[in-house]
């Protein structure tokens, strides 16, 4: 599963490809938890590094799924 975060005031987003084994709800429920705290959302992604954005920063987390289809190339 991956997700991907948007930060205020920021174009960029910050994708991260989490293990197989990270529980959708669960991580879903953390980020409903610290929503419009002062704290820190805090995830591990898939090679075991740890990232941390300001939870007053994020604008967005939008979960996916590395099977779904990515278009690939000028077709469409």
């Amino acid at each position: 599963m991956d997700i991907r975060i948007g930060i205020v005031q920021s174009m960029k987003e910050l994708e991260i490809e989490l293990p197989d084994d990270a529980k959708r709800e669960k991580i879903m429920k953390e980020v409903e938890e610290i929503m419009g705290t002062k704290g820190v959302f805090w995830v591990t992604d898939r090679k075991g590094r740890r990232v941390g954005v300001p939870a007053e920063r994020i604008a967005f987390v939008e979960f996916g799924s590395p099977e779904s289809t990515r278009p690939v190339g000028f077709g469409a």
